[in-house]
């Protein structure tokens, strides 16, 4: 049995996409995935394989985050997975100490009985707990976004495994934990006794010796949904920078108005961390329409009408919308982040980061920030 946690969406699809992907080859080669080229509308021969093809048995467990938005796409995600006869099991994690401990007895069989562990988020804490009480010897990471590429320099580099925009924080929680987390990174380091596989859509230039990297070149979403209808205008991508502290909420209203105007955009298609406020704001100023995705925008883009050009600021998507919209006719552009856009209290390592996820992004237009 393959046994999945997930958290978010994402890392929910890119599970399903694993499990439609041909498995790695023996011998580790890089992920640099070039843009697909467009594929039928039916799945070819070598299209996706299904789920029982990759482990015989697939159960995905996903640990409820408490955000209702996120929540809502877990849901819509777990009805596909289970039409892909996928078993799918919602576990409320969250809710203190007691529901960890809940969580981890429930959980038990489950980790003793799995042959390959699959996880979507190697830095999250409650990912490194399992981690650390599974015996398989099988490990396989999907993308959880961007973060993936960060987990691959810090593994290279045997460092501890934290968040981008964390680093350099060092407080009561993250010394508690410290111990769980050096844990986790030992066994997500390949040995003579350790399989550790990556599966990605990211940019990969040097993987940590050892482990298999499996280009994800979303197959599973191409054969099964679109292509898309174009509509003539734009649409913009929202983030959550500013949610998560890096980006100021005044500077990232500004620059979201400059680019609709710029290029025409009519829809902004929100990220399910974005909050409310912040977007009857974002409304109100710029005019845009609030489009609140009920599923990752990957499934979005080719299950409904998307503009001609997708505006971005440096994301996942910037990497994974030329692959998934290989072929339809539509422009992925990604707008670059000024410096005086950050907030004083960003991490040191935010800027260069955010310069990296758009710098590695092929098959994407460049656009300076607006002034």
């Amino acid at each position: 049995m393959d046994l999945a946690f997930v958290e978010s969406p994402v890392q929910l699809l890119n599970v399903l996409e694993w499990a439609h992907a041909p498995a790695p080859a023996a011998v580790p080669a890089p992920a640099a995935v070039p843009a697909p080229a467009a594929v039928p509308a039916q799945p070819g021969p070598d299209a996706a394989r299904g789920a029982v093809v990759r482990g015989g048995c697939l159960t995905v467990v996903v640990l409820s985050p408490t955000d209702p938005m996120s929540r809502g796409q877990l849901r819509r995600m777990a009805e596909l997975a289970r039409d892909e006869g996928v078993t799918v099991r919602w576990q409320e994690a969250r809710g203190g100490a007691d529901a960890v401990v809940r969580t981890v007895r429930a959980l038990g069989p489950l980790l003793r009985r799995a042959e390959r562990i699959v996880i979507g988020d190697p830095f999250s804490r409650y990912v490194q707990l399992l981690l650390t009480l599974a015996g398989t010897r099988r490990l396989t990471v999907v993308d959880d976004g961007t973060a993936t590429m960060e987990f691959v320099v810090q593994l290279t580099q045997g460092e501890r495994l934290v968040r981008w925009h964390r680093r350099g924080r060092r407080g009561p929680r993250e010394l508690l934990l410290a111990p769980v987390s050096a844990a986790a990174r030992r066994r997500l380091t390949p040995s003579g006794h350790r399989e550790v596989e990556l599966f990605t859509a990211m940019p990969v230039e040097e993987a940590p010796e050892g482990i298999a990297v499996t280009p994800n070149r979303f197959r599973w979403t191409r054969s099964r949904f679109g292509p898309p209808l174009l509509t003539r205008g734009a649409d913009l991508v929202g983030t959550s920078l500013v949610e998560t502290g890096v980006v100021g909420p005044e500077p990232y209203l500004e620059a979201v108005g400059s680019l609709a105007r710029a290029h025409g955009a009519t829809r902004y298609f929100a990220h399910r961390r974005e909050g409310t406020d912040k977007l009857h704001r974002l409304a109100a100023t710029t005019g845009l329409e609030i489009v609140r995705p009920d599923l990752p925008l990957e499934l979005v883009a080719r299950r409904r009408p998307v503009g001609r050009t997708v505006l971005s600021f440096p994301s996942t998507v910037v990497h994974t919308l030329p692959l998934v919209l290989a072929g339809t006719g539509v422009t992925v552009a990604v707008c670059d982040i000024a410096p005086e856009w950050l907030r004083d209290t960003a991490s040191p390592w935010a800027r260069g980061f955010l310069a990296g996820i758009t710098g590695t992004a092929r098959h994407v237009h460049r656009l300076s920030a607006p002034v």
